[in-house]
């Protein structure tokens, strides 16, 4: 079977944040494409969202198609997934069908911006996740509020106390909002 490939491989046809995942930035052999993206399937088992979403229907993401949200999601509404970058699946597949993709992935490039400026300049080696996490759930408006943080810092820090000034700023931030930044979900 052809690799299907994707024009947006930062959004899962399921509305996974592929762009914000702590694996997408991963150096070496575990490093994920994103959705439909080059060697897809060199990475991952096959996925039968992709397949109907983009190879049997052309489409970008599943809320494109007219049976969106269809059987396939029942697992997700259940909450059976525990991976925290599942949780904005329904939210960005429900944003993409009444604003469309372009917005959508627009929103999205700043949320990947700000990503790669921290963990560029403020991962100390053991900050991806907790990054990668906090960009994927905050509203976009906290993430301007983050890098004005970020560049008012005193320059009199190193990258460690950089670091932990920002997680925990961060943090302050997610919890006011109630939004939980761990990397899974508690049981």
């Amino acid at each position: 079977m052809a690799e299907i490939q994707k024009i947006f491989p930062t959004i899962g046809c399921c509305g996974i944040d592929c762009g914000l995942c702590p694996r997408f930035y991963t150096k070496g052999d575990s490093q994920c494409p994103g959705c439909g993206g080059d060697n897809f399937y060199g990475k991952h088992p096959a996925c039968g969202l992709l397949t109907c979403c983009t190879a049997k229907k052309g489409l970008e993401v599943c809320s494109e198609c007219n049976d969106y949200p269809c059987s396939r999601f029942e697992s997700e509404k259940e909450e059976y997934d525990s991976f925290v970058t599942h949780k904005k699946i329904f939210e960005n597949l429900d944003y993409i069908k009444s604003k469309g993709i372009e917005q959508f992935i627009e929103n999205q490039r700043f949320r990947i911006e700000t990503l790669n400026n921290l963990l560029l300049n403020y991962d100390e080696g053991r900050s991806k996740g907790f990054y990668c996490i906090s960009c994927a759930l905050l509203p976009l408006h906290k993430l301007n509020e983050i890098n004005e943080f970020a560049q008012n810092m005193s320059q009199d820090l190193d990258l460690k106390e950089e670091s932990k000034s920002l997680k925990v700023f961060i943090t302050s931030i997610a919890d006011s909002l109630d939004i939980d930044l761990k990397l899974r979900k508690r049981n």
